[in-house]
């Protein structure tokens, strides 16, 4: 068994929720410090309530369990950020600020930082490359574009090893959306199982990069213990897993659900869907710490309707 301990904040996200459970799974019960302003029901292991924009409580929870790693999940996401531009802009920069000091305050071994792939504008390629210009188009890319050069500051000026991943939408069963421009693809799933009809806010042909939340935990963790020497990029690591549009995934639902229905009425989050890369280049990842997804779209689809017909009592005995 591995002797870290490490820290996560933003626990109860779609993200951490997960990565919480996983991570257990590698460094033991005692050892994953799961945290988030808000408790849950039914808290499992370690769970603390933290304010992340109040250093000293960081800093506390860090000492208190000897942390030597911090998972940094904790922010506003796209669509709803742009609902309050300027708050999202503080909680999401305050946060992270407060970890990396306290982290080079107090000898982490380790950060990682979640980017996105929000922090690419509409100037970039329909295939957008590791170093590919950073034209955000919402507040959370602006902040995730920030925080990656941030990270980069950091690890050259004080040597605090970060480490960060451009995730792509992530598409999971454990949680329900959070905010997301690509969280259609979430709850597409959900409305399908449960015999609904689906209104999506995108067009039909809106090609996103995508990728499946076993693949984005697997990624993540391996990034994080691959050997230093071997982390080329400090900024973030371009992330993929698959691309498809909206009508795609439904086309893959009816292979299973004939009878699932889908129309379109897009909104303000279709802009945000336009200023994004369609597929994503995960070149360097590869090479350097031999990142390979392992789903594909109707892979992932089997999967995501089998857990959720659990979850719903809808599985046929």
């Amino acid at each position: 068994m591995k002797t870290d301990s490490v820290l996560v904040i933003g626990a109860n996200g779609q993200i951490g929720s997960v990565l919480v459970e996983y991570l257990r799974g590698i460094y033991g019960l005692g050892k994953v410090v799961a945290t988030d302003i808000r408790m849950p029901e039914f808290p499992t292991g370690i769970f603390e309530q933290l304010d992340a924009t109040n250093a000293g409580e960081v800093a506390a929870i860090v000492r208190k369990y000897g942390v030597t790693q911090i998972y940094h999940l904790a922010a506003i996401l796209s669509a709803k950020g742009e609902q309050d531009p300027l708050r999202t802009w503080q909680i999401n920069m305050q946060t992270y600020f407060n970890v990396l000091e306290v982290a080079r305050e107090n000898g982490v071994s380790k950060v990682f930082y979640p980017s996105s792939i929000a922090v690419f504008g509409d100037r970039v390629d329909a295939l957008a490359e590791q170093w590919s210009y950073l034209d955000p188009a919402t507040v959370y890319g602006i902040s995730k574009a920030a925080g990656e050069n941030w990270s980069n500051y950091y690890f050259k000026r004080y040597g605090v090893d970060i480490r960060s991943l451009r995730y792509p939408g992530i598409i999971g069963h454990q949680s329900m959306p959070g905010g997301g421009t690509t969280d259609y693809a979430v709850d597409i799933y959900h409305k399908a199982v449960k015999g609904e009809a689906f209104e999506c806010f995108l067009k039909p042909e809106t090609t996103l990069p995508m990728i499946y939340i076993s693949d984005a935990m697997d990624a993540t963790v391996r990034l994080m213990e691959a050997p230093a020497e071997k982390i080329s990029v400090r900024t973030s690591y371009n992330l993929a897993g698959m691309s498809f549009s909206p009508q795609e995934i439904a086309q893959s639902i009816q292979k299973i659900i004939p009878g699932f229905d889908i129309t379109y009425k897009p909104d303000f989050r279709q802009a945000i869907a336009d200023s994004w890369p369609q597929e994503i280049d995960d070149a360097q990842a590869r090479k350097d710490w031999g990142w390979r997804p392992a789903y594909s779209l109707d892979k992932m689809t089997e999967e995501m309707i089998s857990e959720l017909r659990k979850k719903y009592h809808l599985v046929k005995s």
